[in-house]
């Protein structure tokens, strides 16, 4: 969601008993501006006792008629399961009537086709629980679940823990509680995360890692907030840095608790301005809106030809082909001494130029360099083709020539002073760069340059649910029955915790001087994990040296400021490993080749070993032709 002055951020309102349910709806919404409220399922009067009968004996109503509120009025009312149920109670009767109960309130949460129903748990013991989640999604309900915890116990509950659960470390992460039950539940994508945040903030990785997991919503007591010198509430700036990382995720926020403050609008307002001020302009944000943690297959320009939209999405980023024509600039006044810039030609080949922006860039090099250049535009997509011609006649004239055809055919004439491509991919060589370019090197002089002259891929250990979950949904019959976690995706990823910094993988030069061409690859990368977490898969990424010191990143730590062209690709795993903190993570990768493809294959030898997978490309590969 783009939050903007004209729609301001969702914030919703808990409350613990409701008297009035739409004097109380009609206040929050209408009267304080809130999106929505969180509210008991079943009304505090018509509490069962669960240790006198069964429920469904029990006489009179369990709770409010649906008729109270109208069905859009029900779409802005979060459900709560009763607290008082325990369906892990050591009591077999009092563990059977809270199921028996809790089932109820669902059912009825269902009818009223509520948005979402949220349940507490307090401790780590939760696998009847996840029994009774796993059965209802597997009947094919779609209804969602919110697991409620808090962010960090408190001292009281800390205590309790310690000395009644069996714990390796001294404090009890309540993170371990939610890892446990989802996979206990088979990691449904319906089951999210509800987080309670107390006055206490556990450390920066701890916070990071919750950013991997599937938060819904997260609920701020008014106890938290503290009071500035107008009066007004406001939060710690660890607690606003966090909420700023929540709503960047989409997360809705909840105010819980009683008002300490002069009205409780005013913690609305606080939770919008933090969301405003987290808003800030970027490309990349304002191109990716719409795919977040949407898988898509990494396009295969030489087997494939691309369509018209394709090429017009990645010619509006404003800054890779500001960047090619730097580097173009740069190269035209290395190679041309001003004394020779009348009589020295530059003969510059745009091998794939696509639509031409490549060859706009080249001849606006050459005006501001004032050196003169012959440029070629080699293409293979025939539908592309007309549009080169077109500019050709249109705009350029006699100082381009359009090459129709596979940029491994092309024998001309003379020879390229400057080589220019842009066959980069997410991981860098995915859109087999090297076996083109190794292929057109041919008509290259002999001090001749290609830009890019290097591309290094980047890969990184990562946790995120939500790609796992959405991997596991893609089922293809004709496929291997693993191919959808034997295959990568191109993926703009939000919902996601980097489990340790990225590290480079794979290299490539270009002209590439070695005597044998051989693209195939193979190295083992070793990461260290800083806190307990979950492994669902690996991101990719690539660095590219257009030339000298002009680059173009998407790693994280260095990615072109306002660049847009690359989302990163992801590995997925076909079962999620639990780590430790401590551990070494020890990933293998190999880039395999023959005539016919190009593919990846990936597995895990520390701290579990993990098969390989795509074996001999048998669910994805990338053709040569």
């Amino acid at each position: 969601m783009a939050v903007n002055d004209e729609r301001p951020y969702p914030v919703g309102i808990e409350y613990n008993s409701v008297s009035d349910l739409k004097g109380c709806l009609d206040a929050a919404t209408v009267t304080y501006g809130f999106d929505c409220c969180c509210m008991p399922i079943a009304h505090p009067l018509f509490k069962r006792e669960l240790l006198g009968g069964k429920c469904k004996d029990a006489y009179g109503p369990f709770t409010r008629s649906d008729i109270i509120l109208i069905s859009y009025d029900w779409q802005l009312v979060i459900g709560k399961v009763s607290p008082y149920l325990d369906c892990d109670s050591d009591n077999e009767t009092y563990r059977k009537q809270s199921e028996q109960t809790f089932l109820q309130e669902l059912s009825y949460a269902a009818h009223l086709n509520l948005p979402a129903v949220m349940y507490t748990i307090r401790g780590p013991n939760n696998t009847n629980l996840a029994r009774l989640l796993h059965t209802r999604f597997n009947n094919h309900c779609s209804q969602q679940f919110w697991i409620r915890l808090p962010l960090q116990c408190s001292s009281v509950n800390a205590n309790y823990y310690r000395n009644n659960v069996d714990y390796d470390e001294d404090e009890p992460d309540t993170w371990q509680w939610w890892n446990r039950l989802r996979q206990l539940a088979n990691s449904e994508k319906n089951i999210g995360v509800a987080l309670e945040v107390g006055p206490d903030l556990p450390d920066e990785d701890v916070l990071s890692r919750w950013l991997g997991e599937p938060i819904r919503c997260a609920l701020i007591p008014t106890h938290v907030f503290l009071t500035n010198k107008r009066g007004y509430p406001v939060l710690s700036r660890p607690h606003q840095a966090f909420v700023k990382m929540l709503t960047l995720n989409d997360c809705k926020i909840f105010i819980t608790g009683a008002c300490r403050h002069e009205n409780i609008i005013n913690y609305r307002k606080y939770i919008e301005h933090l969301a405003r001020r987290t808003s800030q302009p970027d490309p990349l944000v304002a191109y990716a809106q719409g795919y977040e943690d949407f898988l898509q297959y990494p396009l295969q320009p030489l087997s494939d030809n691309l369509e018209s939209q394709t090429y017009e999405v990645f010619e509006k980023d404003p800054v890779k082909y500001k960047n090619y024509q730097e580097a173009i600039y740069y190269a035209l006044l290395d190679r041309v001494p001003v004394q020779e810039k009348e009589t020295n030609v530059q003969v510059i080949m745009i091998v794939g130029a696509g639509r031409g922006p490549l060859v706009g860039a080249a001849l606006n090099a050459s005006r501001n360099s004032d050196r003169k250049v012959k440029v070629y535009a080699v293409e293979k997509n025939p539908n592309a083709v007309v549009t080169l011609y077109a500019q050709k006649e249109e705009i350029w004239g006699d100082s381009v020539t359009v090459v129709p055809g596979d940029m491994r055919d092309f024998n001309p004439s003379e020879r390229a002073d400057i080589l220019v491509s842009e066959l980069l991919g997410s991981f860098g060589d995915n859109e087999l760069s090297p076996e083109c370019l190794d292929g057109v090197q041919k008509i290259l002089k002999d001090d001749g340059i290609s830009i890019p002259s290097s591309y290094t891929s980047y890969l990184g250990p990562l946790q995120s649910m939500r790609l796992y979950t959405e991997v596991r949904t893609y089922k293809e019959h004709s496929k291997h029955p693993l191919a959808h976690f034997e295959t990568p995706y191109v993926v703009h990823q939000k919902n996601r915790y980097h489990i340790s910094s990225v590290q480079p993988l794979f290299t490539f030069f270009h002209p590439n001087k070695d005597e044998i061409l051989d693209n195939s690859r193979y190295k083992t990368l070793s990461f260290k994990v800083n806190t307990d977490c979950v492994l669902h898969g690996f991101s990719g990424y690539f660095t590219a040296v257009l030339y000298k010191d002009i680059t173009l990143s998407i790693v994280p730590a260095t990615h072109t400021p306002g660049m847009f062209s690359w989302f990163p690709i992801y590995f997925p795993i076909r079962e999620p490993i639990n780590l430790k903190a401590t551990d070494e993570l020890v990933v293998h990768f190999w880039r395999c080749c023959n005539t016919k493809s190009v593919w990846y294959e990936w597995c895990i030898s520390e701290p579990y070993p993990l098969s390989i997978h795509n074996s001999n490309g048998r669910s994805y590969s990338i053709g040569l032709h």
